[in-house]
């Protein structure tokens, strides 16, 4: 299946609850603040945050007055290009450094796909040729270890781990060696996605950030959180955790392919300034895709191609 048809089919259940419900609210013979008030609502259930919301209410408003003037296709055109204009251009998420190897940092709470999402960026770097190690510094959750060895070899790919309850920066330190050590391309760290509280956990991973930098000069060169979509608005507030702990840089968003709450990757550069890199819309290796601002948002409200709407 190709990535534009993985997305679309990912985005089903966002598109039904946003696209979809757009159309039928055009074409139900409501105006004015009816008809407003109903689209308000549509545009936060599917959690594109307040802000975006205002900014679509408003330049509809603007544009076709407080009835229906218009088709359904031209209001949908019209938000999908006011979403798309509070996006940033799309930036190629497999960029590595001039001088191997790279190494990254995944975070998040558990049960976001942290662990999945590491295994799956490195079959990501693997089909592009590049050659890669998992580090499991998520030592406090045995589960976490063993999953990341499984998906190690099951990918073909070396797994640097130690004891159960190690130290997960003496563990991302061993990772971001060996890489090195080896003349690997790029290191893929799990860390620990939850502690005996939020504070013991931010102060771990500024650990694990500081001690990757002795072990390779500029490290880490890239720090990806990973929220989980149907948490939606919730994982903002995760979010703003992490990014006052660690510079983040990249988000990915998981589990879209089981949410109608899509649009909180709008929500996410609006409120957070970081950019969605990723997104996954699956349980394969290959699920986890480059996020577009132009085709995720056409995916999310319904269209087919230029100018064309379904």
């Amino acid at each position: 299946m190709a990535l534009w048809d993985r997305l679309r089919e990912g985005l089903r259940r966002t598109r039904q609850g946003l696209g979809d419900r757009i159309r039928t609210l055009w074409t139900g013979g409501k105006e004015g603040a009816a008809l407003f008030d109903d689209l308000e609502a549509v545009l936060y259930e599917a959690d594109l945050g307040p802000q975006l919301v205002e900014a679509v209410l408003s330049e509809l408003r603007r544009t076709v007055g407080g009835g229906a003037r218009g088709g359904a296709d031209e209001v949908l055109q019209a938000v999908y290009q006011i979403l798309v204009a509070h996006l940033p251009s799309p930036r190629d998420p497999w960029r590595l450094p001039p001088t191997p190897p790279a190494v990254w940092l995944v975070v998040g709470v558990n049960g976001t796909g942290k662990t999945t999402t590491a295994a799956k960026m490195a079959y990501a770097l693997r089909q592009q040729g590049r050659t890669v190690c998992l580090g499991a510094a998520d030592t406090f959750r045995a589960a976490a270890v063993e999953q990341l060895e499984v998906w190690g070899q099951r990918l073909g790919v070396e797994v640097i781990r130690q004891g159960s309850g190690a130290d997960p920066a003496a563990v991302a330190f061993d990772t971001a060696q060996a890489a090195a050590a080896r003349g690997l391309h790029a290191a893929i760290i799990d860390t620990a996605g939850r502690l005996h509280n939020k504070a013991q956990l931010m102060e771990e991973l500024k650990k694990v950030a500081r001690v990757v930098g002795k072990a390779v000069a500029g490290a880490p060169h890239r720090v990806w959180l990973v929220l989980d979509a149907t948490t939606g608005q919730n994982g903002l507030a995760q979010a703003r955790v992490f990014t006052e702990a660690v510079a983040v840089d990249g988000i990915v968003l998981t589990k879209l392919d089981g949410t109608a709450k899509g649009g909180v990757a709008l929500a996410i550069y609006e409120t957070l300034g970081v950019p969605v890199e990723l997104v996954g819309v699956g349980e394969g290796p290959e699920d986890l895709l480059p996020f577009d601002p132009d085709r995720y948002v056409a995916a999310i409200l319904g269209r087919s191609g230029p100018g064309e709407w379904v």
